[in-house]
């Protein structure tokens, strides 16, 4: 099986993922945008992963390549096939399906709770009542039509959503590890001005093993159920 993931910028990688992509013997493929790279041919493709960065998807004019992406991600989500975007990767995901992305009224930087949105649908993923999770981000979207709101936080209303069985995007981050949380505040040290859902340097520093563990356990139950539930993942694309 083949894993890909496209990444944005150096420092925003798989996190936690990539224990559990080896673990369960993908063979795990990189698109580096910022590089000028090209994604392969999505039949050789079993599982894709669209990580965060921190640029805006309305930046097509600074990158270019933002447009070939979102088109490449609209292509895969016609297709049903398994699809996690995170962060900037969720906002691609609504973006590419022509849902709205802009700022938040607040910047979410920091260790908060999301709280799971019920009822759903029997194909919904079902996040925890509760969960402290990982943030930093300052823009949210609209929902793509059809999609599943999944999950809420107080500084945010759209938080997750689903698209058809397979196809998962999250404003948060659950691959989060120690090292993931010092890379971003090594490059994105500017963004920590004091505000409402904005911790210091500090306090996202002190979170304790079990938030980690906490948080990259649920990873790993949802890239279960966006994979296991997946029958024909060799299907043709639109």
């Amino acid at each position: 099986m083949n894993a890909h993931y496209f990444q944005h910028v150096p420092f925003e990688g798989l996190g936690s993922m990539e224990v559990w992509l080896r673990e369960a013997g993908y063979e795990t493929g990189v698109t580096r945008w910022y590089s000028g790279d090209f994604p392969p041919d999505p039949a050789e493709i079993d599982l894709l992963i669209v990580m965060g960065g921190p640029m805006s998807v309305n930046d097509e004019n600074i990158y270019p390549w933002l447009v070939a992406e979102k088109a490449y991600i609209r292509r895969w989500i016609l297709a049903d096939r398994p699809l996690l975007g995170v962060c900037l990767g969720a906002q691609l995901i609504a973006s590419s399906l022509g849902a709205r992305v802009y700022p938040n009224a607040v910047k979410e930087i920091g260790w908060f709770p999301v709280t799971a949105v019920t009822p759903l649908p029997e194909q919904a993923f079902r996040f925890p009542p509760e969960q402290t999770v990982f943030h930093w981000h300052g823009e949210t979207f609209d929902l793509p039509p059809g999609a599943i709101h999944l999950a809420r936080s107080a500084g945010c209303e759209h938080q997750a959503f689903q698209i058809g069985r397979y196809v998962i995007g999250l404003q948060f981050h659950l691959e989060t590890t120690p090292e993931t949380v010092a890379a971003l505040i090594t490059h994105c040290r500017n963004e920590l001005i004091s505000a409402p859902y904005v911790q210091d340097e500090a306090t996202l520093l002190a979170a304790p093993p079990e938030a980690y563990r906490a948080i990259n356990t649920l990873m790993a139950r949802l890239l279960t159920h966006i994979t296991s539930r997946f029958e024909n993942p060799h299907a043709a694309l639109s």
